[in-house]
Order: C-alpha cells, then structure tokens, then sequence
C-alpha cells in the first residue's frame, strides 16, 4: 500500500487497527503529514510489535 493509499484509507485502516487492539485510542492512530513514524512509535508501545510488523500490517489491510 503506497502513502496516498493509505491516506485515502486511513478511516477504515484506523477502524481495524482499533478493532484487532482495543487499547488504541484515535489519538494513538492520529495520522498527520510527515508524522506517520511517530504515529507507529505510539501504535508500537500500545501492541509491543515492530515498526516492520505494524507496516506489514496495515498494508495488509
């Protein structure tokens, strides 16, 4: 999944993130330009999975 992708699906990827791991909150998976790291370094210390496994992850979504 490219960036735009994933922009243009992030309702529905946040969605299902929140599902699989109901300890993520909307501030957890707020997805701002050139913020998308530090928005998988939250996702990261809630899930205790790797930046690598969160990316394969969501673009499995």
């Amino acid at each position: 999944m490219t960036d735009l992708e994933l922009k243009g699906n992030w309702n529905e990827v946040k969605g299902k993130l929140k599902q699989k791991y109901g300890e993520l909150t909307d501030d957890d998976l707020t997805f701002s330009e050139g913020k998308y790291d530090e928005m998988l370094g939250r996702v990261q210390k809630k899930t205790g999975k790797s930046k690598e496994e969160l990316k394969k992850e969501i673009a499995a979504l």
